[in-house]
């Protein structure tokens, strides 16, 4: 495989397990240009590469993925999004629809990849983030990692659907409308994701269910990957996956949501954060046994 450069993340191939790795560690991994045309490069490698048998994703330092980066009020996705500098609804929601150049769906090329993917998630996994690690076929997290989707409540809508699928109706109507998160050891309990291990031993499980998944050929993976994609493809995936994104668009640019976004960017996300989570008392805004331990860093 030729070695490639990229910008947002990092890619290592050893003994047919290839890693990537998102590589924003001091902004805990928020997604801005060109990580989603990056990743999707990078799994579309290894899709095509026959030394490579599992994909793992993880993120470097103290998080798997905080979400998409709003900080700048989202302004680096602006030709995306706008027309003469204001939103252009019918641009925004072609853009976030299209298979081509929807950030969500290039990091559902996990999904699409015929090759099994693991998501290895630890500290924060919330908003965007948690719906790209929920793409994946495996999810193993750390039992005090924070999995969910403060955009429930403002500035946001479910992208990829993997939120929904993954859980039962009772669950997935509470979170989709409270949007209070789950501990990884409450995500593997009632089924959101695959397992959770205590941080210390994150990476060497998610290695031996890497060795494990080696030992099957290849095709026999990636025909019971197809069948059970199958499945929940004709049960509507696409179809969420084109309504979210044009609802995400909606819920950014409602009156609400566009004052929330002029005061993160007048007194600070932390302030607008404050005011979104502060009475559910989660996210940031929990107590220290309900966040994410910082020391639990993954080193590259």
């Amino acid at each position: 495989m030729q070695e490639i450069t990229y910008e947002t993340i990092l890619t290592d191939l050893e003994d047919g397990i290839f890693t990537i790795t998102l590589n924003r560690p001091k902004s805990l991994n928020t997604i801005v240009p060109p990580m989603p045309e990056e990743f999707e490069h990078a799994m579309t490698v290894a899709s095509r590469d026959e030394n490579v048998h599992v994909v793992v994703v993880r993120g470097a330092g103290r998080s798997f993925c905080a979400g998409y980066d709003f900080g700048e009020g989202f302004h680096h996705w602006d030709e995306k999004l706008t027309s003469d500098g204001r939103w252009d609804p019918a641009k925004d929601a072609s853009w976030g629809t299209n298979k081509f150049t929807s950030p969500h769906q290039q990091f559902f090329s996990m999904w699409r990849s015929p090759k099994p993917v693991i998501a290895q998630v630890h500290g924060w996994c919330v908003g965007g983030g948690s719906d790209n690690a929920l793409s994946a076929d495996i999810v193993i997290a750390s039992e005090d990692a924070v999995i969910g989707t403060p955009y429930s409540r403002m500035w946001g809508a479910y992208l990829t659907g993997m939120w929904i699928y993954r859980l039962g109706l009772a669950e997935a109507k509470w979170r989709a409308l409270t949007g209070e998160p789950f501990t990884g050891r409450e995500a593997a309990d009632i089924g959101l994701i695959n397992k959770a291990v205590p941080f210390d031993q994150l990476e060497s499980t998610v290695a031996e269910v890497a060795a494990k998944l080696k030992t099957i050929p290849w095709s026999q993976l990636a025909a019971q990957k197809m069948v059970v994609n199958h499945a929940y493809e004709q049960m509507g995936v696409g179809a969420v996956q084109t309504l979210g994104p044009i609802l995400d668009g909606i819920m950014r640019n409602t009156p609400d949501a566009l004052r929330w976004i002029d005061k993160a960017s007048q007194e600070g996300v932390r302030q607008a954060i404050i005011e979104r989570d502060g009475p559910f008392g989660d996210y940031s805004q929990a107590p220290s046994d309900r966040r994410p331990n910082p020391n639990n860093v993954i080193k590259v």
